[in-house]
């Protein structure tokens, strides 16, 4: 039941952040961290393409990233398991580049550029690796890939719960942004790891090598 329960809250916590770039469409600069960035910045094109693939990349992941631990999709529904797949790991691969680039301009310096550029690459590389296991036939490698792909791909609903906290507790923006540049994602690492060594082995309907 409790599984359960952190299954459902996952799905709709995903779910909800995942349409937070809806946003930026709508109010532009005026709306979350644009309003702290430079007139100069905002006026780089590099800039802003690398910004909104990240944040349109980033949405779609975690919208898709959910249910492929779902067990009966894998079992049952391998069409959408392998539609889903290919939809998840070009937004991550995508988003990933794009967030280690915008990462360079992070409020608050080095430490939080540190932080997020190094969620990137681990995004980055735990994805590719997922994607190349499964299409040479490792299966649990894949899965445990995933499992800490998804980990760091969560970090932007962490983000969004522990930095007003931490803005609250701090009474300062900026300490609190360097803090959650390393606690929306470290943690979450660390609970992967637990989980994927606690799994149980993935069952696939059809051969590994057809699944992505």
């Amino acid at each position: 039941m409790t599984l359960r329960i952190s299954k459902i809250a996952i799905a709709i916590l995903a779910t909800i952040v995942s349409l937070y770039p809806v946003a930026y469409f709508i109010f532009g600069t005026r709306f979350g961290l644009l309003r702290s960035k430079s007139d100069t910045l905002l006026l780089s094109a590099l800039y802003n393409v690398g910004f909104y693939i990240h944040i349109v990349g980033g949405g779609i992941a975690l919208l898709t990233g959910w249910p492929q631990f779902n067990r009966r999709l894998r079992l049952t529904r391998m069409q959408i398991h392998r539609m889903l797949g290919k939809i998840y790991v070009t937004c991550v691969l995508l988003s990933s580049l794009a967030g280690i680039y915008i990462a360079t301009y992070a409020t608050g310096g080095m430490i939080a550029s540190s932080g997020f550029m190094s969620l990137g690459a681990i995004w980055f590389t735990t994805t590719l690796i997922a994607y190349t296991s499964v299409r040479s036939g490792n299966i649990n490698l894949h899965q445990k890939m995933m499992i800490y792909s998804y980990a760091a791909c969560f970090a932007a609903v962490t983000l969004r719960i522990y930095l007003p906290l931490l803005t609250m507790l701090f009474h300062d923006f900026i300490k609190a942004y360097l803090f959650v540049a390393w606690l929306c994602w470290v943690p979450n690492i660390i609970m992967a790891y637990f989980i994927a060594k606690k799994a149980q082995p993935w069952v696939l309907q059809q051969p590994a090598v057809q699944t992505l």
